[in-house]
C-alpha cells in the first residue's frame, strides 16, 4: 500500500540500484573513463589537445553522474537523515506508534459510522451504490441485528466484485454461469427451492468426496439462509489462484466484449481451450492486457520468449513509511498496509517477485463469473470467504479440539505472554508458484523470505532501538547474519515442486533452511507469527489472529475481509521486501545482544523502554484477538455470503426492479432497535 513520504517507483530504482552504490549510469561513465583513458596513451601527438577535451569530458560526466545520483536518491534522500546526535542518539520520534495511534483512530470511526437500523442501512446502501438493495435486504439485516455483525455497511467489495455483471442480461448470465461450471477445477453450488448442494458438472456427482473443498465450504456458509433465496447457482474455483483476466479495452468500452455467448463455450474460448497453459502463453502476459495502454506494463515489448529471458528481478513492491524526520536507513522504513492494491502496471518488473503471476493454470479473458477465496488486482473473480476461515480444521483452526472436531476458544496449546518467546516463527512449504514460464521460482515470495531471515551472511543491517540514557533512539549496524541467528526461527517443512526450481532438488536444499513439521499449535510459543502467500493466499490467517500471537503478514491478495481488517491495529503489515521486520522486531522487543554489543551498551539499562514496546506489541495481540472473536467469525462470514447472494438473485433475475428491496414505512420495525 501507499508509503507516508516515499515514492514507490523511485524506492524501487534506489533499492534495485543504489545498494551496492552503484548505479547503471556510473558504471557507464566509468567504462567511458577506461576508454577514453586507453585512447589519451595512444595519442601521443595530440596530447594537450586529447587532455584538454578528457578533463571537459570528464568533468561533464561527473556532474551528469551526480544530478543523475542526486535524482535518483531525492525521494528517499529527502527523509533518509535526520539529526545525528552523540552516541549514534537519534531524534526521539519513531514512525510506529504514530501508525499505531492512527490506525486506532481510523478503525474506531469506522466502527462508529455503521447504521443501526434498517431505515438507516438503506439510506447508507442508496448512498453508496446509487440504487436500492436487492430483494430480502430486510432479512438479511434481521440477520445482522440477531448475530450481533459489527459491519453493517462495509460490503463495497461486493459491489466492487459484481458490477462488471450488472452489464449481462439475466439470461446471459445464467447462460455463462452453466458454461463455465462445465471447465476444469470449476465446482457448481446450487440452490432448488431452498436446498443447497455442491456438485461437480464434469463429473455429473454432487458427493462431496467428489467437489472441492471451497465448493463444499460455500455450501455450508450459505445452507443456514438457503431457505431465503431463489433457485440459482454459484461457479466456485476449485484452486487457490484467481481465474478471470479481462482486457483493459472490455472493461472501458464493454460493447467490444462478447455479449453473447449462446453458441457455446467454445465458440468462445476456442475448442482447443486447455486448463492449463502448456507453454501457450502465461499468466503475466494475460495480467499485464488488465492494465491501460499508457502503463508501463503495456508499453513493454513481451512474449513467452522474452518473458523467460527476462532477468531474475528482486525489488520492492511496498511503498515504504516513515515521517520525514525519522528516516535513518533503508531498513527504518515501514508499510502502512500490505500490497493487495499494488500497481503492478506500473511497476511491470516486481511480477518476477511474485509466484502467483507463474501459475500453470490457464486464466481466461472473457467475463465468466467465477467465486474465489481471494484474489489480486486486475483480476475480475468475486470473492468469497475461504473454507479455511469458516470450517474447523486441525491445520488451519486455532483452539482445534481433538475430541468434538470443532474449535474452541482456547488452544490447549497456547502459551502465556510472559513465557512466549521473543522469535520471529514461520514454518511452510515450497509453495509460491507454477512453472509457467520456468525459471523463477527462487524469486517467489517464500523462498525470498526464508533465504533472508536463515542467512548467515555479514552484509550489515541498521537498527534502531530506544536508547537507554533518554528518550531518545539508538542506531547500530549489526550483521544480518547474527541478527538471524538471536531473532529469527524460520524453515520449509516440506519440499513440493522442488523440479521448477532452478538447480532442483539439491539447490533448493542447499539455498534454503529446512527443518521437522510442527503442529499449529507449536506457533503459540512464539510472539511473532509471519504470514505469507503461498500458491495464493495464506490460509492460517485466521488462526494466526486468534491466538494470543502478534501476526506479521505480507500479501497481495484482497479478501472479503479487507476493508474490515486494520493494520498495525490488528496486526503488523509487512511490504514484499520483508526488510523492515528487523526494525519491527527492534521496536517491540527491543535490543538483542549483538545491537548492544554494536553499540557498546548494556542489557539492563534498556528494560524500562523495552517494556513500552512490549506493551504495544501485546495491545496489537489482544486487538487481533478481539477482531477475530467478534468479527471474524463464521457468522460474520455467513453474513458476507447472505448480503453478496441478494446481490447475485438479483443479477440473476429477469426483472432486476422486481428483485430489488423498497422501504415501507411499516418495514421491520423490530429491526430498528
Amino acid at each position: 500500500m501507499g508509503a507516508v513520504s516515499v515514492d514507490r517507483n523511485h524506492f524501487c530504482i534506489f533499492a534495485s540500484f543504489d545498494r551496492a552504490r552503484r548505479t547503471p549510469d556510473a558504471d557507464a561513465a566509468r567504462c567511458f573513463f577506461r576508454q577514453a583513458s586507453a585512447l589519451h596513451c595512444m595519442d601521443d601527438l595530440k596530447g594537450l589537445q586529447l587532455r584538454g577535451y578528457l578533463f571537459a569530458i570528464c568533468i561533464f560526466f561527473a556532474f551528469l553522474q551526480a544530478g543523475l545520483y542526486a535524482a535518483r536518491r531525492q525521494p528517499v534522500a529527502s527523509v533518509q537523515r535526520l539529526s545525528q546526535r552523540q552516541n549514534n542518539d537519534i531524534s526521539p520520534k519513531h514512525p510506529i506508534p504514530k501508525l499505531m495511534a492512527e490506525a486506532e483512530d481510523k478503525f474506531r470511526g469506522l466502527l462508529s459510522r455503521q447504521s443501526k437500523t434498517l431505515e438507516q442501512a438503506v439510506a447508507e446502501y442508496k448512498k453508496r451504490y446509487g440504487r436500492n438493495p436487492p430483494k430480502g435486504f430486510d432479512h438479511w439485516f434481521k440477520f445482522v441485528k440477531d448475530n450481533n455483525i459489527k459491519m453493517v455497511d462495509e460490503y463495497n467489495a461486493i459491489n466492487e466484485d459484481l458490477s462488471p455483471f450488472m452489464e449481462l442480461s439475466g439470461e446471459e448470465l445464467r447462460r455463462r454461469v452453466n458454461q463455465v461450471g462445465h471447465l476444469p477445477s470449476i465446482d457448481l453450488v446450487t440452490i432448488r427451492n431452498g436446498t443447497v448442494k455442491a456438485m461437480n458438472m464434469m463429473q455429473n456427482v454432487n458427493q462431496d468426496e467428489e467437489v472441492s473443498a471451497r465448493a463444499n465450504g460455500f455450501r455450508r456458509m450459505i445452507e443456514k439462509f438457503g431457505d431465503k433465496l431463489p433457485d440459482m447457482d454459484f461457479p466456485i474455483n476449485g484452486k487457490a489462484e484467481g481465474r478471470i483476466l479481462i482486457p483493459w479495452e472490455h472493461k472501458q468500452y464493454p460493447e467490444l466484449s462478447i455479449k453473447d455467448t449462446s453458441a457455446g463455450i467454445d465458440s468462445v474460448l476456442g475448442k482447443d481451450f486447455t486448463a492449463d497453459w502448456r507453454g501457450d502463453g502465461n499468466v503475466w502476459e494475460s495480467w499485464r492486457r488488465t492494465c491501460p495502454p499508457n502503463t508501463k506494463a503495456r508499453k513493454l515489448f513481451s512474449s513467452v520468449k522474452t518473458t523467460a529471458q527476462a532477468p531474475r528481478v528482486v525489488n520492492l513492491l511496498s511503498s515504504i513509511s516513515g515521517e520525514p524526520s525519522i528516516l535513518l536507513s533503508d531498513n527504518l522504513t515501514f508499510a502502512e498496509s500490505v500490497d493487495d492494491k499494488y500497481d503492478f502496471c506500473e511497476h511491470p518488473s516486481t511480477h518476477y517477485s511474485q509466484g502467483h503471476f507463474f501459475s500453470d493454470w490457464r486464466t481466461i479473458s472473457v467475463l465468466y463469473p467465477v467465486f474465489s477465496p481471494a484474489k489480486t488486482t486486475g483480476y475480475a473473480d468475486i470473492r468469497i470467504p475461504s473454507h479455511y476461515y469458516h470450517q474447523a480444521t486441525p491445520q488451519y483452526t486455532y483452539g482445534w479440539d481433538t475430541i468434538n472436531l470443532k474449535g474452541k476458544a482456547t488452544d490447549d496449546m497456547e502459551t502465556a505472554w510472559e513465557n512466549k518467546l521473543d522469535i520471529i516463527f514461520w514454518r511452510g512449504a515450497t509453495t509460491g508458484g507454477g512453472n509457467s514460464p520456468s525459471g523463477f521460482a527462487s524469486q517467489y515470495q517464500r523462498h525470498r523470505f526464508v533465504r533472508m531471515a536463515s542467512t548467515k551472511g555479514e552484509e550489515n543491517r541498521t537498527v534502531v532501538f530506544p536508547s537507554p540514557s533518554s528518550s531518545l533512539y539508538t542506531s547500530a549496524s549489526v550483521p544480518i547474519g547474527k541478527l538471524n541467528e538471536e531473532i529469527m526461527d524460520v524453515a520449509f517443512v516440506r519440499l513440493l515442486g522442488w523440479a521448477n526450481y532452478p538447480g532442483g532438488r539439491a539447490a533448493l536444499r542447499k539455498e534454503h533452511r529446512f527443518d521437522k513439521s510442527v503442529p499449529l499449535g507449536e506457533h503459540w510459543k512464539y510472539k511473532y507469527l509471519v504470514d505469507i502467500d503461498g500458491m495464493g493466499y495464506s490460509g492460517r490467517f485466521f488462526a494466526f489472529l486468534a491466538s494470543d500471537s502478534v501476526p506479521l503478514k505480507a500479501t497481495v491478495y484482497e479478501e472479503y475481509f479487507s476493508e474490515w481488517l486494520q493494520p498495525w491495529l490488528h496486526y503488523i503489515p509487512l511490504s514484499q521486501s520483508y526488510e523492515e521486520v528487523y526494525n519491527i522486531y527492534a521496536f517491540f522487543s527491543g535490543p538483542t545482544k549483538s545491537m548492544l554489543e554494536a553499540s557498546n551498551m548494556t542489557l539492563a539499562a534498556h528494560q524500562e523502554r523495552r517494556d513500552d514496546g512490549e506493551r504495544r506489541l501485546r495491545r496489537i495481540a489482544r486487538a487481533g484477538k478481539q477482531w477475530k472473536n467478534t468479527i471474524g467469525r463464521a457468522v460474520d462470514m455467513e453474513a458476507y455470503v447472505f448480503r453478496l447472494a441478494l446481490e447475485w438473485a438479483r443479477l440473476w433475475a429477469d426483472d432486476r426492479e422486481a428483485a430489488s428491496f423498497k422501504l415501507k414505512s411499516n418495514d421491520f420495525e423490530g429491526a430498528a432497535t
